[in-house]
């Protein structure tokens, strides 16, 4: 996401480096090219209008005007007008209420149910909430079996109706279940509908009459772009949402919703979720989120996401093996799979900052480490814990039974033994992500 955008804008900055100063002449130029790549991201109009025009304010103040490195600066006073312009600061959901109901809102293939599944994995992984999964859906055919499906991945169970087409009712009925259940958050999974069919549109307003939800959550597809801004207006105006949920921000979009969405509804955007997996959903940071638009990495996010998987005393004994020269393949295969499950590789690695640029059309998808994980479990366990018993005919037989080749076998075997070397001289963390770069397959 934003890629296009980081590109524009670094090109729009570029023009003033090397300037003495920022004077109306060299700003006017760079943030007519900030405008245009606004505008090309989607963004609305008069929104960005309105920041450019805020840009060149700050810009052209007095302690600007003398600054030694003006493009340094242009980046900053941006970078300020950007998290502004997305909220200012994070907005957690609201959990007061016993049981806490929250409904989810939006459009037809927004992504409402996948966000619910996700959300009640974070509510009860993070926030430890005895959470319920509840059907409302009853237009779509497969929507009540998707949840299902959902609920059973994250170990949260689903309240449904079968035969039942009233959604008030249904939704009525889990509350005072979850309450008999001792349920303390009920997440109501509602049917996508158009802002302009009006029946539907009726219909989720006597929802929300009905169960008076403590947290509103409109759900958007940040695809869609300005379109999503239009339709986020509508459905505010009908149910005064809480806040605005972007879905699908791995895919090939320009970003204009999430720059405007919260200029235009008066609403902040909670989460920003992106792919299928369960655990791919964050907390949306207004000030992170500038940092990776303006190409500056978002590293404590990247240190968040490793927290959330990496035992504290599992690294630490790890880190007693590294120095003891008895890291082995078991170890290696331990990491790579707590890797994956921090999220979309690509992803991560654009957390780094001036790495998003270099791997940005690098074949670096979730199967990267698939053949180096299918030579490892083809090994015995004596094996992985003592890579020096792989002798040529061990070799032989991992790469049969891995479906690679001898010399992909060779090879791993190879850069892991300079890596471990690498390792117990350094003996220190920071290795790792070389040994990442080092055993990527190529």
């Amino acid at each position: 996401m934003f890629e296009n955008l980081s590109d524009k804008l670094d090109r729009a900055f570029k023009l003033l480096k090397g300037q003495g100063t920022i004077t109306e002449v060299n700003i006017a130029e760079t943030l007519k090219d900030v405008r245009k790549a606004l505008l090309d991201a989607d963004v609305n109009y008069k929104i960005a209008k309105t920041f450019t025009d805020n840009v060149k304010q700050k810009a052209l103040g007095s302690n600007v005007l003398n600054a030694i490195k003006p493009g340094e600066m242009m980046v900053k006073i941006t970078h300020e007008e950007l998290t502004e312009l997305m909220g200012g600061q994070s907005q957690e959901i609201n959990l007061k209420g016993t049981p806490t109901v929250i409904l989810i809102a939006g459009l037809q293939g927004s992504g409402k149910t996948t966000f619910s599944g996700k959300l009640a994995s974070y509510l009860k992984n993070k926030k430890g909430r005895s959470v319920l999964l509840t059907a409302c859906d009853v237009y779509r055919p497969a929507a009540i079996e998707q949840l299902k499906i959902l609920g059973a991945q994250v170990d949260v169970p689903v309240y449904t109706e079968e035969g039942n087409q009233d959604p008030i009712k249904i939704a009525k009925e889990a509350i005072n279940f979850a309450k008999l259940r001792g349920y303390n958050t009920i997440i109501i999974d509602t049917a996508g509908r158009l802002a302009i069919d009006q029946e539907m549109m009726n219909e989720i307003a006597r929802i929300k009459d009905a169960v008076k939800p403590h947290e509103i959550l409109f759900v958007v597809d940040a695809m869609t772009g300005q379109d999503a801004v239009n339709t986020a207006k509508e459905f505010n105006d009908r149910l005064n949402f809480d806040g605005v949920v972007l879905t699908k921000l791995d895919g090939d979009t320009r970003g204009g919703a999430a720059l405007s969405i919260r200029s235009v509804v008066d609403k902040p955007i909670k989460f920003v979720s992106s792919g299928e997996k369960m655990e791919a959903l964050d907390v949306f940071y207004p000030e992170r989120m500038a940092d990776r638009i303006l190409g500056m990495g978002d590293i404590v996010s990247l240190v968040e996401k490793a927290q959330e998987q990496f035992d504290s005393e599992e690294a630490r004994k790890l880190q007693k093996k590294i120095a003891k020269d008895q890291f082995n393949f078991e170890d290696f295969l331990n990491q790579i799979q707590q890797i994956k499950k921090m999220g979309n590789l690509k992803d991560l690695a654009s957390m780094i900052p001036g790495v998003g640029k270099a791997i940005r059309d690098l074949d670096f998808d979730d199967n990267a480490f698939k053949s180096i994980e299918a030579i490892i479990k083809s090994m015995t366990p004596s094996e992985r814990n003592d890579p020096s018993l792989l002798n040529g005919n061990r070799r032989k037989r991992i790469a049969t039974g891995s479906g690679t080749n001898i010399q992909e076998v060779n090879r791993l075997i190879k850069q892991f033994d300079e890596t471990r070397k690498m390792m117990k001289m350094m003996s220190s963390g920071k290795n790792m992500s070389r040994m990442m770069q080092n055993m990527k397959p190529r």
